[in-house]
Formats: C-alpha cells, structure tokens, sequence
C-alpha cells in the first residue's frame, strides 16, 4: 500500500503538477477567469432580482403574504426585470471587457482600450445594427462563447499590431469589401455557437461532473489552486446553463440544466474544496490536540467555505491517510444530487451566489429558496461525515503512535544522558 502511495505521489508530482502548474499560468486561462470575475458582482445582482420576480409560492395560494408578494411581482415585472436585463441579460458585455483588459495587461497594452476593443469587436460579431435596432439575441448566456473568442482574438491582434509597430490609417471612404468581411463574421459565429453546443450539453451531464470535480480535487492535494483551474474552464458553461434556466423559469418551463455553479459551490464544496465542514465539526473533538486546534481555527471559515486552515493545517495536502475520502467525498455528494435532481427531487439552480455564502443558504437561494437544497445539503454533509470518520480515526492513531514513539525516545535519551 504505502509503495502504491509512492508510486501515485511521483506521478503527481512529475506529471500532473507541473502541467495544471502551467495551465493555470496560462495567459487565456488567466483573461476568461479575471473576466468572469470582474462580471460577477453584475451577475449575482441580476439572479438576486429572480426572487422578487419569481417568488417560491403557487398562483392559486390564499395566504396574505405571498398573495400580495406575487401581485406585487405580477403588476411591476417590467420594472423588477429591468436590473435583471441590464446584467445578467447582457452578461457578455461585461465578460468582454474583462478578458479583453486582463489579456491587455499581459501583453503590455493599455487595458481600458484593449478591454473596449474587445467589447466592440463581440458587438460587431454579435449584435447586428439593422433598422435603428441592435440584436440582442445574443448579449446573454448564449453569447458568452462568442464573447470568448472575439475578446481573445481581437485583443490579439492588437497586441501583434503593437509588437510589430503597425499603424492603421483609415482612408476617407471604408471600402464595401470591409463591410462585407463584418457580414460574414456574424453568421460564421453563429455557426460556431451551434458547433459548441454538443460541448455545452456534454458539460452537463454527470460524467462532465465527476470529471471536473476529480481534477479539481487532485490539483488540490498536490498543492495546486484547483477550484481556479477548474472554475476558470467551467464557467462559460456554468453561464450558459444558467441562462437557459433563467429564461425557461421566466417562461414557465421546465428548467433544462443541472451542473451549475450554484451546484458546485453549495453540494460539492460544502465547506470549501473536499467539503471539509463536516470535516471540521469531527477535528473539534479529536483525541489529538493539534487536530482538535485545527478544528477551532477552521470550524468558522468553514462555514463561509473557507478551509485553508485545515487544508493546511491539518494537513490534508499530501496526506496520505486523508486522501481516499478528500477525492470521493465530493464524487459521492455529485451522485447524490445530481441523481436527486434527475428524480425531480432536488430543486435546480436558477440564480448565482457569492461562493461564500454557507452551504444550505446558498443551495435554497440558488434554486429559488426552495426547501428540497437545504435536505440534500444537510444529507451531503452526513455522508461526508461518515466517509471522513474512519480515515480520522486512523489517522489520529497513526499521530498518537508517533507521539508515544517520540516519548519513549526522549525518555531512553534522558536515561542514557543521566546514566552517563
């Protein structure tokens, strides 16, 4: 066993860490993370506004309150969907400039300009001007790939103009073959979005899951940031699925999408990464003193999913004693909801959350406040308690062993020394 441990530890070390090292050092990867970060504040803004619009009671209900709050919702929609269209219906811009001003950075321009150019460049592509009117078809969830792609690539093209010192002087007249060369832009990234979208609905199913979950939790124990890495290549897609179950909520249809943010964040990373928060509740009772200090200093962030103390402190990075339950514990919790969803037992997202918001608040705010979160958060996390306790254990032994080794030593020591 403990060769095995050595074998799979020398090819973390000498495979995967250096290659998730240099993915998450990669300049693409870094501009569509920092742009979906700097549209995030817009973003959760925008889902917050559903629960006002969409509030969790039934059309035909006789209770006051909910009678009067969904009047409410009913008679002023136009104006309680005015922040939710101006943010997350647009989305795309924000994404936009973001990777644009991020790419820029690192390529050593101007990043208020790079950053505007890659807005104007998804607006030539995107959103047609036709009869005094702008498309916004794609301003929203389905645009975002789009987005992507016109914001990396304009921004690289500026960068190469730049790098080879090329200067471009518009003539009085824009030749009609430019024109012509935006026309064809749009349908070609139409096409585009509809080639990518066998990859969104792979995204979403439970093999998509359990894989992006697998890596994470592997870049973790070796050390590495893997929520960035895995966040970063997860969210164009989180944000399209969120789209689409925003829009099929606002139509009142069944809402297509499971694997969203608010998934990965309230079941699967219950506490912070290896859903450590049952994890904590354990170590305050260790039988080992530091284990049970670790638990008082992690117990509170980890409310917040915050567990660096404990990743840390632990330890858990490169445990061997913690591993087998650090890998699965977020595998089996995927299974349970994603199998609880497709039951129709389990609510679906339909809003973003501050990841920091705790684990049964931010499902049942996610999903609307509905109830059915709070149950399977609360079953993740006895699961997850019950899947952690006997590698604790053996690992609390395995310290108590050592204590007493090192004990013994120091007794024979100061023996030998008086003896002398």
């Amino acid at each position: 066993m403990s060769s095995l441990y050595q074998s799979m530890v020398a090819v973390i070390e000498q495979s995967i860490t250096p290659l998730a090292a240099k993915l998450g050092q990669q300049k693409y990867v870094i501009a569509i993370r920092d742009g979906f970060t700097a549209a995030l504040p817009f973003m959760i803004i925008g889902s917050f506004m559903l629960v006002f619009i969409f509030p969790p009671f039934s059309a035909d209900t006789t209770n006051s309150f909910a009678r009067g709050w969904l009047d409410f919702s009913q008679t002023y929609r136009e104006q309680l969907m005015l922040p939710f269209n101006l943010s997350m219906g647009v989305m795309t811009f924000f994404i936009s400039v973001g990777i644009g001003a991020s790419l820029g950075r690192q390529f050593n321009l101007d990043p208020v300009m790079s950053g505007l150019l890659a807005f104007m460049a998804f607006l030539l592509v995107a959103a047609p001007y036709a009869d005094g009117k702008i498309s916004t078809q794609y301003l929203s969830g389905q645009g975002i790939f789009t987005a992507l792609i016109t914001a990396i690539y304009s921004t690289r093209v500026y960068a190469w103009l730049k790098q080879n010192n090329v200067t471009i002087r518009l003539p009085k007249e824009v030749p009609t073959g430019v024109a012509r060369s935006f026309e064809i832009l749009i349908p070609v990234m139409q096409a585009i979005m509809h080639l990518l979208e066998p990859l969104v609905s792979a995204s979403d199913s439970l093999p998509a899951i359990l894989l992006s979950v697998l890596l994470c939790q592997i870049f973790w124990f070796a050390g590495i940031h893997g929520s960035l890495i895995v966040t970063g290549i997860m969210n164009p897609f989180w944000m399209a699925n969120l789209s689409a179950n925003q829009a099929a909520l606002a139509a009142g249809a069944a809402l297509p999408h499971v694997y969203l943010q608010g998934f990965w964040d309230h079941y699967l990373l219950i506490g912070g990464v290896g859903s450590t928060l049952p994890l904590a509740f354990l170590l305050l009772r260790s039988r080992v003193t530091h284990l049970r200090t670790i638990g008082k200093m992690g117990v509170v962030p980890s409310f917040f999913n915050i567990n660096e103390p404990i990743l840390f402190g632990a330890p858990i990075i490169m445990n061997p004693m913690l591993f087998i339950p650090f890998v699965f514990v977020p595998l089996v919790n995927a299974c349970l909801a994603y199998g609880a969803t497709k039951l129709g037992w389990l609510a679906q997202v339909v809003s973003l959350t501050p990841w920091t918001t705790p684990a049964p608040i931010g499902a049942s705010w996610a999903a609307n406040w509905a109830l059915s979160p709070v149950v399977m958060c609360l079953v993740c996390m006895v699961m997850s308690a019950l899947m952690y306790l006997p590698f604790l254990r053996a690992y609390e032994r395995t310290l108590i062993k050592n204590e007493e080794q090192k004990a013994q030593a120091a007794t024979v020591g100061a023996a030998e020394a008086t003896s002398n």
